[in-house]
């Protein structure tokens, strides 16, 4: 029986979620063999994790579905055990960025491929608490059926699984790195209000996240794409695909790994967006096989960005994404070039060439993201109104923002020279119980 890690990390409260996503663990244990352990990581405040404990102790129990709903004190007490037990340098410094006091999409991810090794899991499911299932007749689109289809098996055996495939025969000996699918509904980056107000400032701004050699038509087609996942049409039929996917086909809304998530971490960036989608170029990259499949998940806003602080919050992560394309650019030109180089002697991608390449990004020159930020403050100033207050704002912390894109990628590297021995030491580390919850 295979053992995997469903997991929901959140910072808002999302009882629903919770629910439906524990109706996705009943799913695959009817339909496939395996023990789910839903991992639960919630980083929220005492009311809204006291919503969630009720919405976890109404999980109907199921001798292989196994909940672990686990508090930041519970998170940190883990990853401290865990970075002792690894003897790794710098242990503070690796908890913080396991754990940061600020929003961070990759260091939440972490922890659950951390607890997940711990766990015992060969694979981890990743779901967010802003999302939800489509259904067809009144039963979910759950994308684990697809996820358990074909993860971690050989290329060859996953193709008899598959509506069609497209990847080289060379390959087919390869497992399946990572299934994925997309979202439907409202842009993943909520920057909407910016295309209805000016989409010629819209292109401006989002054409910042292209390499800056690319041509005016390259920048258009991306900002064409951007953000918008597999637009609008719902869920019919299944259809799935094994290939090297497309990072710019899949979510990580909607996503499993096997195997690569315990050679090389996400950065651990903290207020930004985007940095949490890492493994799905290396993936690409390295040409891993991997399944792209059409269970969409539904994407919806929450009403805290519709806030002051959440518009201002949300805009600054928006600029510390775009600042980060420096560096992360670097990284996945030179991964593509090296293409499956990038695996060691045993199939794996490799954790020390992809720090070289981190490390190596660092050092770039940052007159590419000057510009960037000169661009931004004309473009918020035309759009006038909060934008403009915003760019104010953008002006004062211009040095500080230029200081911490290159300090999060020196993290990453940092982080990714440490994470085989953090995940080794994980599989020996216990993870303590959820009240009421068998283990």
């Amino acid at each position: 029986m295979r053992r995997i890690c469903l997991t929901l990390p959140t910072n808002r409260p999302c009882t629903a979620t919770i629910t439906a996503v524990a109706e996705e663990a009943a799913y695959a244990v009817r339909h496939f063999d395996v023990e789910v352990h839903l991992l639960i990581l919630d980083s929220c405040a005492a009311p809204a994790h006291a919503e969630h404990a009720e919405a976890v102790r109404r999980i109907p129990a199921d001798p292989r579905i196994v909940v672990h709903h686990l508090d930041e004190v519970r998170q940190r007490d883990f990853l401290r055990r865990t970075i002792d037990r690894s003897a790794a340098m710098k242990p503070d410094l690796l908890l913080d960025l396991m754990l940061p006091a600020r929003l961070s999409y990759g260091a939440c991810t972490n922890r659950a491929f951390l607890l997940a090794a711990a766990l015992g899991c060969e694979s981890v499911h990743r779901r967010d608490s802003d999302s939800r299932y489509q259904a067809v007749d009144g039963e979910p689109a759950f994308p684990v059926h697809h996820e358990l289809t074909s993860l971690g098996s050989r290329a060859a055996d996953a193709a008899r699984h598959v509506t069609e495939t497209a990847l080289a025969a060379d390959r087919m000996d390869r497992r399946v790195a990572m299934v994925g699918s997309s979202f439907v509904g409202e842009l993943s980056v909520d920057i909407g209000e910016i295309l209805s107000l000016d989409p010629r400032v819209y292109h401006d701004m989002v054409g910042l996240w292209a390499p800056a050699h690319w041509s005016p038509e390259q920048k258009r087609q991306l900002v064409d794409e951007s953000f918008r996942g597999a637009g609008t049409d719902p869920f019919t039929a299944d259809h799935s695909t094994l290939t090297v996917v497309d990072p710019m086909r899949v979510d990580m809304c909607n996503i499993a790994f096997h195997g690569v998530h315990e050679h090389v971490p996400l950065p651990p960036a903290t207020d930004t967006i985007g940095s949490d989608y890492f493994l799905i170029h290396l993936v690409h990259d390295a040409a891993l096989p991997g399944v792209l499949h059409n269970r969409n998940i539904v994407n919806f806003y929450t009403g805290d960005r519709r806030t002051d602080a959440g518009f201002t919050a949300y805009q600054l992560r928006f600029v510390k994404f775009l600042l980060s394309m420096l560096y992360f650019n670097f990284v996945y030109d030179r991964m593509a070039r090296a293409g499956g180089s990038l695996l060691d002697g045993r199939g794996q991608v490799s954790a020390p060439a992809v720090a070289r390449l981190a490390r190596e990004s660092a050092g770039l020159d940052r007159s590419e993201n000057i510009h960037r930020l000169d661009v931004l403050d004309t473009a918020y100033r035309e759009l006038g109104g909060r934008y403009a207050e915003f760019a104010d704002l953008l002006g004062r912390r211009r040095e500080r923002l230029l200081d911490e894109a290159r300090g999060d990628i020196e993290d990453f590297a940092l982080l990714t020279e440490t994470w085989e021995q953090l995940v080794g030491a994980a599989r020996r580390t216990y993870v303590p119980r959820t009240p009421g919850q068998q283990r």
